[in-house]
């Protein structure tokens, strides 16, 4: 077989095993212990800190766990690979309702009344449910690619972190910013909890309700109102109505009294437009004219203990939907609550724990307030109270964890002066180098500067107890800051665990002679996390010196989705700054969460979900990476596609095999040296786009823009297959001498070490696997040191002309496509307009890859390139000799023959081709019977066979 036929054999689309590369790859690193290698290389080195969020392990891994630990990972291996020592100690958030809902389903416990029958028993099932899928996490994490120390993790529910978090809780204490008070809050009837202002904003939907406007009568006369008038009031909430005591209005608001038939309204003139009926406008006023007018509430289920129903000032009373007038509950409202305090107003608390109503609100006692809202509607309706209802779309607050709608309730719990801290908090987020950087000043710095105090305390049972002990006798309240000082103050030896219900049953003397017992609460698992750069080293109790001496805080890095700016990226600002120490990170990266292909939220409901084992098992993980981190910008939502990865992994991965595989099978790999010393053109080039793609991938992950810096590789790898390898192929398939082969061989080998280096980061498993088979110097790609560009191989001036010289290509091979004349024809010339002095070696490029005789600079003619298409009888034989070579190299790939295969060739008759191929002409029939791989071609204008064999 010629040696023309064996190139372009080589060159066939071999599939890419990624998958199995990989499963070998994990092999090497854990059979040379290549992570610890790479700890123990930089040990005593510049520390780069970096914090784990901790996830729940008591359920699976998903998709977005991919996605952040992938940006994770590039950061840390890129800064190990730079020299810096990185540790990568591995978190497990193991308290709050995601284990208590495991412990529920369990024991099949359907209330807090059943828990409370045997705390011991659901604490002891909580434990058991904390590590359900640990291995499965472990392996994930490994199959990844993530390096994790895993075997020395931090885990939120030992006894030394949650002592770390009292002694947290004892510094706010004696700063007086913890405090107990009685407010309206975000609650949970199906778990039967508060939750903080951050939890709250990760569960909001939007949801349709019946929205009602409700008619208030007047049982006074006032100059602007008269007795009998309807003062007009608008809620999204119909089972508030039970608790009404007072309507607000806004003093500086205008409104107007209306006649509709026989009946006075009285609403906002700039609501007008809620009014369905014709209507006449009787007179105009200032909503101070209606302070103190009294009305008939809707319902008397209740006797209030102070002055109701009466019109109230109120400065959050809008004119952007409603009426102008609010109804004021104070038992379920934060505003109403301060309403109801700065006008000395009685709170009507007629719902239960459970959500449901008391037995005084005797038409719906027992029933869920929800359920009750259209039962409620309806018996305003038939009292003539309904003036409409209509349907109103509005974000509503769900339950993060269990997914049930959340009212808000009166009640006490336990604070966090947060507020107190604001400008603290924002001072120290404007250190913070976020990625994206609007997020600064947008999304986090907005939550800041809307800050509301933190609901601290959990009315549930599997988390850190609160730990604060109140004298039954004289009510005297200690907050305990350490597990001595209560062993001292309980005059105990030992106290074994710090959970529930054991350290209920501590009690200790107080001064006065009473007895003061633990409050039953538990706190917010977010401060768990929160606290983590602290109480994952025991501290102040151990390691004291990583803190103080800044040896580990706060961290160079963290990185989670998008969701954690108002989750672990903001408490972990908060109890940093509660405790004087600044901002606990510099540089943080927010991911966009993974939706599905159409933009819709994962879920098992919608059978949606996409698992991360069928990415990694079909294309691989660094297949897997590499499209996080090019899919789009880094915060902008994912929506996942198979076949763009698939796109990807094609337009890329395969790409860069087969490069590999080309020096595999042509380059001479007799050479020891790794420098580059080239002076042909070709390598010269290469050289440069790889020197400056390094330069550009360092600038790039310095400023934490991995996405900037991962879509780099994609053209380089175009580059340097379809340039340089393609122009490169007879230096290596028909050297004219050894040395023209050693320099390509050389420079190839050269360029991909160096780019396996630089993409090590990126797409560790591949890299590795190249640097391993080119017998890169040290044990491990990830043991090497990061490379640093070589700024003297940077050549623009020749980047600009291969640049220029391409666009006369992609150009001239156009004007092909609209002659329609294939590119195995060759053509007597191309006419350039432009006169670019590309040199000699450049310009040959030019003439082979358009595949014309010679190139004329002319700069009359009419485009910027044209063709001279004139055919002489050598070119068409030229041209045929080539479209047979091409008609075979089909045949083999259809075979899946490699160059070392030898063939025989048949035709069912004579066909041009080149001079060094011989071929048998052979009947259809014959070919067939003798196992030939046949395919049908056009010759001169007839339909023909061409047939090969392997022997």
């Amino acid at each position: 077989m010629s040696r023309t036929l064996k190139f372009l054999a080589a060159f066939e689309i071999m599939e890419f095993k990624l998958p199995k590369i990989e499963e070998e790859i994990l092999k090497f690193w854990q059979d040379k212990d290549v992570f610890k290698k790479s700890l123990k290389k930089t040990e005593g080195k510049k520390r780069f800190v970096f914090y784990e969020g901790p996830p729940f392990a008591n359920g699976l891994p998903g998709i977005h766990h991919l996605l952040a630990r992938a940006f994770k990972d590039v950061i840390l291996r890129y800064k190990t690979m730079q020299g810096f020592y990185v540790e990568r100690k591995a978190g497990w958030d193991t308290h709050g309702l995601p284990t208590e809902m495991a412990a529920e389903k369990s024991l099949k416990i359907n209330s807090k009344k059943e828990i409370e029958e045997n705390i011991e028993k659901f604490i002891a099932e909580c434990q058991k449910n904390v590590f359900t899928y640990k291995k499965e996490w472990e392996s994930f994490t490994q199959r990844i690619g993530y390096w994790l120390d895993l075997e020395n993790a931090y885990i939120t529910c030992g006894n030394d972190y949650m002592e770390s978090l009292w002694w947290i809780l004892k510094q706010v204490w004696n700063k007086g910013f913890l405090y107990q008070d009685y407010k309206v809050v975000p609650y949970c009837p199906r778990c039967g909890t508060s939750l903080s202002s951050h939890e709250v904003a990760q569960g909001y939907k939007t949801t349709e309700e019946n929205s009602v406007y409700v008619k208030f009568k007047v049982n006074e006369h006032k100059s602007v109102v008269k007795e009998g008038d309807y003062l007009l009031a608008w809620t999204t909430t119909p089972w508030t109505l039970p608790a009404n005591v007072a309507l607000a209005v806004n003093e500086k608001v205008n409104y107007v009294r209306i006649k509709i038939n026989d009946e006075f309204y009285v609403l906002a003139e700039e609501r007008l437009g809620v009014i369905k009926d014709k209507y006449e406008i009787k007179s105009h006023f200032n909503g101070k004219n209606l302070i103190g007018l009294e009305y008939e509430p809707p319902f008397n289920f209740s006797k209030p203990d102070k002055p109701a129903f009466r019109v109230v000032s109120g400065d959050f009373v809008s004119t952007e939907d409603g009426t102008g007038l609010v109804h004021i509950a104070p038992a379920f409202g934060e505003d109403d609550m301060r309403v109801g305090k700065e006008n000395d107003l009685p709170v009507i608390l007629n719902v239960d724990e459970e959500g449901k109503f008391k037995e005084e609100v005797s038409p719906w006692s027992g029933k869920f307030v929800k359920e009750a809202d259209p039962l409620v509607v309806e018996d305003l309706k038939k009292r003539d109270l309904l003036y409409k209802e209509e349907l109103y779309s509005h974000e509503y607050p769900f339950c993060w964890r269990c997914g049930s709608p959340l009212i808000y309730y009166a009640k006490e719990s336990w604070f966090i002066k947060t507020t107190a801290i604001k400008k603290d908090l924002i001072d120290n987020n404007g250190k913070i180098n976020w990625i994206p950087p609007y997020f600064k000043e947008g999304r986090f710095g907005e939550w800041l500067r809307e800050v509301k105090d933190w609901n601290l305390s959990r009315e549930r049972y599997w988390g850190t107890p609160l730990p604060i002990w109140v004298c039954e006798k004289c009510k005297k309240t200690v907050c305990i800051g350490s597990i001595e000082e209560l062993k001292e103050k309980a005059k105990i030896k030992e106290i074994g665990n710090l959970h529930r219900p054991h350290i209920d049953e501590i009690v200790f003397d107080c001064e006065c002679g009473g007895k003061a017992r633990r409050v039953k609460e538990v706190i917010d698992c977010w401060f768990d996390s929160g606290s983590m750069p602290f109480a994952q080293w025991h501290y102040p109790f151990e390691n004291k010196e990583l803190i103080d001496k800044k040896e580990f805080f706060p961290a160079d890095f963290i990185c989670e989705g998008i969701d954690q700016t108002r989750g672990w990226f903001y408490t972990l600002l908060v109890v940093s700054t509660l405790l004087g120490l600044g901002n606990p990170y510099r540089n943080v990266i927010s991911i966009g969460i993974v939706l599905d292909e159409k933009g819709q939220k994962m879920s098992k409901s919608k059978g949606n979900v996409v698992k991360p084992s069928e990415i990694v098992d079909k294309y691989g993980a660094d297949a897997a990476r590499f499209y996080f981190y090019t899919v789009n910008a880094v915060a902008e939502s994912k929506n996942f596609s198979f076949n763009d990865i698939q796109t990807l992994y094609r337009k890329f991965f395969d790409i860069l095999f087969n490069v590999h595989n080309f020096f595999n099978t042509y380059a001479d790999r007799k050479f020891a040296e790794e420098e580059f010393k080239s002076k042909n053109i070709l390598d010269k080039w290469i050289a440069s786009v790889l020197e400056r793609l390094n330069s550009e991938v360092e600038k790039r992950i310095d400023d934490y823009d991995v996405v900037g810096a991962a879509r780099l590789f994609e053209g380089f790898v175009d580059d340097l297959s379809n340039w340089y390898v393609r122009r490169s192929r007879k230096r290596f398939q028909k050297p004219e001498n050894d040395k023209e082969k050693e320099e390509a061989s050389s420079t190839l080998r050269y360029v991909l070490l160096k780019f396996c280096r630089i993409a090590a980061p990126f797409t560790p498993f591949i890299a590795e696997s190249i640097y391993r088979d080119l017998g890169g110097k040290e044990e491990s790609v990830h043991l090497s040191q990061y490379p640093c560009s070589d700024k003297k191989l940077i050549d623009d001036d020749l980047e600009e002309k291969m640049r220029k010289a391409r666009e006369v290509v992609s150009s001239g091979l156009a004007e092909r496509m609209k002659l329609g004349i294939k590119v195995k024809q060759p053509l007597s010339a191309l006419m350039v307009k432009s006169r670019t002095d590309f040199g000699g070696e450049i310009s040959e490029l030019i003439k082979e890859e358009v595949n014309v005789k010679k190139i004329i600079f002319d700069e009359k003619i009419k485009n910027e390139v044209e063709l001279d298409a004139t055919m002489t009888v050598e070119l068409e034989r030229e041209g045929k000799e080539r479209e047979f070579v091409r008609n075979i190299n089909s045949l083999r790939k259809t075979m899946k023959l490699v160059p070392a295969d030898k063939i025989v060739i048949g035709s069912t008759s004579e066909i041009v081709s080149p001079s060094d191929v011989s071929y048998e002409i052979k009947s259809l029939e014959r070919m067939q019977k003798e196992g030939y791989a046949i395919k049908e071609i056009e010759a001169d204008g007839k339909k023909e066979h061409l047939g090969i064999k392997k022997i």
